[in-house]
């Protein structure tokens, strides 16, 4: 049956290098049996993504493809986005996604001026969804005000060290789904003595902890990177692991924090 709905483990495919890889990396998640592919403009790498996915055994429409567009200052002027919207399905291959985001709420973004654009790529049948990445609580109050169409997604990052307890309650009072991207937080949420523990209890890996806790909230998904055969399958099988309420309170009650994707032009830097 086709993807109707947001798959809550996808693969991240950011790197700021050998950004070819994600067309073989991209073909074995799907063997693997991940259905959740999320990319952006600026990664670069859409055309790989795309090959991948056109490669791939499984039909495109059992795979849910998100992207982005609108990073801090690409494309240069908000009336280009229309523009980065159709260059973004073209690098992919596809007439529609699945989800786009506006990727950060910096740069050229204004609401007035970008927001509309993502709902004339919605009712022109250019994505099924639209999504948000990067806000704050006052900012997505501020977008919902100018979309006429649903807020499907918002993307930040979220791990052991950054919970992100705030937009979590958010997007379940508003009834769309929170995607963590960096739910290792670079590997850094590997590291905490407290994720080791509840990974030793279980017999499972730090990594595997770490998503597992994020999966534990019900409105939350994730989107770890991985290249290697091993990591995915791994990453895969933690939407399997139950952490019980012990698991999860040694977690919840980790009180140092930590942000790993932390640009000047982040909306909780202003």
């Amino acid at each position: 049956m086709p993807v109707d709905s947001l798959p809550r483990l996808g693969l991240g495919t950011y790197s700021d290098d050998d950004r070819d890889q994600w067309r073989e990396n991209v073909r074995t998640a799907l063997d693997v049996g991940f259905r959740h592919v999320d990319t952006a403009q600026v990664y670069e790498n859409e055309q790989y993504v795309g090959r991948g996915i056109a490669e791939s055994e499984v039909d495109r429409e059992d795979v849910w493809v998100s992207t982005k567009t609108v990073h801090h200052d690409v494309p240069p002027d908000p009336e280009q986005v229309p523009d980065s919207v159709d260059g973004c399905l073209d690098r992919l291959g596809v007439d529609t996604v699945d989800l786009l985001y506006v990727h950060w709420p910096s740069g050229i973004y204004s609401p007035e001026a970008v927001l509309p654009a993502f709902e004339e790529a919605y009712e022109a049948g250019k994505t099924r969804t639209v999504g948000l990445s990067n806000f704050t609580p006052e900012l997505l109050d501020e977008a919902r005000e100018f979309l006429d169409v649903p807020v499907a997604a918002h993307q930040v990052e979220m791990h052991p060290l950054l919970p992100q307890e705030e937009l979590v309650a958010y997007a379940r009072e508003h009834d769309h789904t929170l995607v963590a991207y960096s739910p290792l937080g670079k590997g850094a949420a590997l590291e905490v003595p407290e994720v080791q523990e509840v990974a030793e209890r279980h017999d499972a890996t730090p990594a595997q902890v770490s998503l597992a806790w994020v999966l534990s909230h019900d409105n939350v998904a994730a989107v770890p990177k991985a290249s290697s055969r091993e990591h995915m399958e791994q990453n895969l099988a933690a939407a399997d692991l139950e952490l019980d309420d012990e698991d999860i309170d040694l977690i919840d009650a980790i009180d140092r924090r930590h942000r790993e994707i932390d640009p000047d032009h982040g909306p909780w830097n202003r």
